[in-house]
């Protein structure tokens, strides 16, 4: 059997190798799909997933981190009855996209498209629940190529539908379909991801599976909800403050800008879980020794991505885009720096999670929602939209106090760590703003405050 070393290094490999890729084909289709179709498309969509993706974490209670860490994850009984769990949980979100849809379109006057779109994009929920638990159990034994792969060819297949549709019918369909093509491939191709005769899902339901999903799950339901209101405020009070075409640019600059947290989410939820949990009886001493040493190296991967969007991101909006996005050019850089205290957090998340202690991460969420419910509409009246783009790059700030508390308590700090590092960064950022003033390019800042003006 490979090591546990082997295991975390061939999982690292296989996720940052599946990332880049799967960043490399967004990019792609995105530069296509914006010549092809309105700006405004991208902010309905950005809009519509940002519900979707709010009901499925108000409904989430730890599905894929129960069969992970649980000493009974490999048993049929268990992971049957998550699987069940999973479907009905699907078909429930979808009813709740259907009573949503017309509410949300009279809330947001400039989207009346919702009271249509949210039941379509629903229904590929439904499909997506079906997927096999073979998905969570491969990563509970860290054998993530297979994972990796699955996800690729679903992508690829999404991605080609969208592409085609939007080039010779040019509707907000071709987004739309891109959804259920990818959820069905998905579905289909989990359940033959390990050989039917060791590992087949049908429905069940085991009282002592439940009940210990249910133990572990509510604390994940509590933080999974507060993330969504947490982390998609943002598009949900901007979605009412300003045009949808503006939303739509907005949503394109956080999605470069959010590229650092895309990897470390992947390598987290891939490598980094699944390590911790099979670490995670021993002494926190050595648990948190271990950890901040392999840490280390992420972290400082990260920070020199992080100062590469920060200083220099504008450039890669004006190369890529026309002048439709040109606001995305200076708001790239703001929110991507201020993405530094999440990447602190979430290297060290985990092992609150993996050490049954996720309400740390609840209570950070909560923190981050008040501050985005105060912050973010006042900013954007007394500063416009450039003073709302600085509210939400700082967002971070109240998640990284309350998780950074709670490692402290645990026995698990990382704060001396944190700060040699973001030291590093702070550096970094301040070479490469030299480099440009020097040559003349000026420095992302000045468009920033030239829209303040």
């Amino acid at each position: 059997m490979p090591s546990l070393r082997q295991l975390a290094l061939r999982g690292s490999i296989w996720t940052l190798l599946g990332f880049s890729t799967n960043q490399f084909l967004r990019l792609c289709s995105n530069l296509l799909l914006t010549r092809w179709l309105p700006r405004e498309f991208f902010g309905l969509m950005g809009l519509a997933n940002t519900l979707v993706t709010g009901l499925d974490l108000f409904s989430d209670i730890g599905i894929a981190p129960s069969i992970v860490r649980s000493p009974r994850g490999d048993e049929p009984e268990f992971y049957n009855t998550a699987w069940t769990i999973q479907i009905l949980r699907g078909v429930g979100i979808w009813v709740a996209c259907c009573l949503l849809a017309w509410p949300a379109a009279q809330y947001f006057t400039t989207a009346p498209e919702l009271v249509w779109l949210l039941p379509t994009l629903g229904l590929s929920g439904v499909l997506l629940s079906f997927s096999s638990t073979a998905l969570h159990t491969l990563a509970r034994r860290m054998v993530v190529g297979r994972i990796v792969l699955l996800k690729l060819c679903a992508q690829i297949a999404s991605l080609a539908i969208m592409l085609v549709w939007a080039r010779f019918n040019g509707t907000i369909l071709a987004l739309v379909l891109g959804s259920y093509v990818q959820a069905l491939t998905l579905a289909f191709w989990s359940h033959r991801l390990l050989p039917h005769a060791v590992y087949e899902n049908h429905l069940a339901w085991e009282p002592e599976a439940l009940k210990e999903l249910r133990s572990f799950g509510r604390w994940i339901f509590l933080s999974t909800a507060l993330t969504f209101l947490a982390s998609q405020s943002d598009r949900l009070i901007l979605g009412k403050l300003i045009p949808i075409g503006l939303l739509g640019v907005y949503s394109i600059a956080f999605t470069f800008a959010d590229l650092p947290r895309q990897v470390l989410q992947r390598l987290s939820s891939a490598v980094i879980f699944p390590l911790v949990s099979k670490r995670a009886a021993e002494p926190r001493a050595l648990l948190r020794f271990e950890l901040l040493a392999k840490r280390r190296w992420v972290v400082l991967g990260l920070a020199g991505l992080i100062a590469i969007l920060s200083s220099s991101g504008d450039f890669l909006i004006q190369l890529l885009y026309d002048e439709r996005y040109a606001d995305g050019a200076w708001m790239l850089p703001v929110l991507a720096l201020g993405l530094w205290p999440h990447v602190l957090s979430l290297t060290m998340s985990p092992a609150l999670l993996a050490i049954g202690e996720p309400r740390y991460m609840a209570f950070g969420n909560a923190l981050k929602f008040a501050y985005m419910l105060a912050a973010l509409p006042l900013c954007f009246r007394w500063f416009g939209i450039t003073g709302a783009i600085v509210a939400v790059a700082f967002n971070d700030l109240p998640y990284y106090g309350t998780v950074g508390w709670g490692l402290a308590r645990e026995g698990l700090s990382s704060w001396w760590q944190d700060a040699w590092i973001s030291c590093v960064l702070i550096g970094t950022i301040g070479l490469l703003f030299y480099i440009r003033a020097i040559a003349g390019w000026g420095l992302p800042l000045d468009r920033l405050v030239s829209n303040s003006i």
